[in-house]
């Protein structure tokens, strides 16, 4: 089994910064590729940043400048970084992690997600 844990989130003011964490554990032989999404009522989850086990990373177009994403192999963890938040960033963030298991399986896996909400 494979859990992840998310942490950060919270309420900020327009221009503020957050950072989300989330760390997964289990039975875990690698990680290939960790990101994060979001989601707000009455719409479908959306991508927003991936990062590849060499630490190759992607943006959709409305964070790309203004959240990084990162990772930590050592502690199979994950992080986003957001700056110069905006009203519209409000959501549900939850990340994801494509992991290969001790018996070579090969699967997806969700945080529980964290609520980010930016207003004044």
């Amino acid at each position: 089994q494979v859990q992840l844990v998310q942490s950060g989130g919270g309420l900020v003011q327009p221009g503020g910064s957050l950072r989300l964490s989330c760390a997964a554990s289990g039975t875990i032989l690698r990680i290939n590729s960790m990101g994060w999404y979001r989601q707000t009522p009455g719409k479908q989850r959306e991508f927003v940043a991936t990062i590849t086990s060499g630490g190759r990373t992607n943006y959709s177009d409305s964070v790309n400048g203004r959240f990084t994403i990162s990772r930590d192999n050592a502690k199979n963890t994950a992080y986003l970084q957001m700056d110069s938040l905006k009203p519209v960033d409000t959501a549900v963030y939850y990340c994801v992690s494509l992991v290969v298991s001790y018996d070579y399986s090969v699967h997806d896996y969700w945080g529980q997600g964290t609520q980010v909400t930016v207003s004044s």
